[in-house]
């Protein structure tokens, strides 16, 4: 069962959880459970796509209840009418808040762009980020006795492959966890001390105008007890009040953090 955050006649949102895919892909064909396939077998209706979060990222994902509701969310995304809020914990120490308007080359799929020889031209990303808390660990990780992490807000205003992840490292602040474009030896270092078994990655908010009744309408996704154990350990409970809690219960990834990381 995933957790239903919003649902009214025309939309539905979950709190994605790290791991799942939201619907099935030619590229993950072995993949059983994705979140589309439950939330229509839990809700009893089909539901349709307007954005995507990439697999390792938890948080909340909008869906439309028929393919007009999910024209009209998809074409406020396009738009940029949807504000996009997320949360990370990211290696170094982070303290200030500035926009990092830095063009990114769309990524290459390895399956299915293998045969594209077009140059790709770099596009326009625009990211906002705001440090909220550091903390300093004594765990050794290469030439360093100890660990600094940061807790971050961010809010993208466009809406790249991996933008965020891409971001952050270009800021030499990659999100803890990322297989792909973060450190290797502090992932393995965070999953091994800290439990951070994931990408450190949750879109939090989503804040937009209701596509039929033009009312505000906000919604939040909590974080997990990945999560809440990390900030709880970095001495950051409470910093966060409207995401924090006290239990929940995990679906079953679909892949772990342990995996992904042996594939690089």
């Amino acid at each position: 069962m995933l957790e239903i955050i919003y649902q009214d006649e025309w939309l539905v949102a979950v709190n994605k959880p790290s791991g799942w895919l939201v619907h099935r892909s030619w590229l993950d064909r072995d993949e059983k459970v994705v979140v589309m396939q439950t939330v229509r077998d839990q809700i009893g209706q089909h539901v349709f796509t307007a954005h995507r979060i990439d697999r390792p990222t938890s948080g909340v994902l909008l869906m439309g209840l028929s393919s007009d509701a999910g024209r009209r969310l998809a074409q406020q995304f396009e738009a940029r009418q949807i504000k996009k809020r997320y949360h990370a914990i990211v290696r170094g120490w982070l303290e200030d808040e500035a926009t990092l308007d830095y063009p990114l080359v769309e990524e290459l799929d390895k399956i299915a762009d293998k045969f594209s020889r077009e140059p790709r031209e770099a596009q326009q990303a625009v990211s906002h980020y705001r440090g909220l808390a550091t903390t300093q660990q004594p765990v050794a990780v290469g030439r360093y006795d100890s660990v600094r992490y940061s807790l971050v807000e961010l809010s993208p205003e466009t809406g790249r492959k991996h933008q965020l992840r891409r971001h952050m490292s270009h800021l030499r602040h990659p999100i803890i966890g990322d297989s792909k474009h973060g450190d290797l030896r502090q992932n393995r270092a965070a999953a091994e001390h800290f439990g951070c078994q994931r990408l450190m990655l949750h879109a939090s908010q989503l804040s937009m105008t209701h596509p039929y009744t033009g009312e505000p309408l906000t919604i939040t996704a909590g974080l997990d007890s990945v999560w809440m154990q990390a900030i709880s350990q970095f001495g950051w409970c409470g910093l966060l009040p409207d995401i924090e809690r006290v239990e929940f219960n995990d679906p079953k990834p679909q892949d772990d953090f342990q995996a992904t990381t042996r594939s690089e």
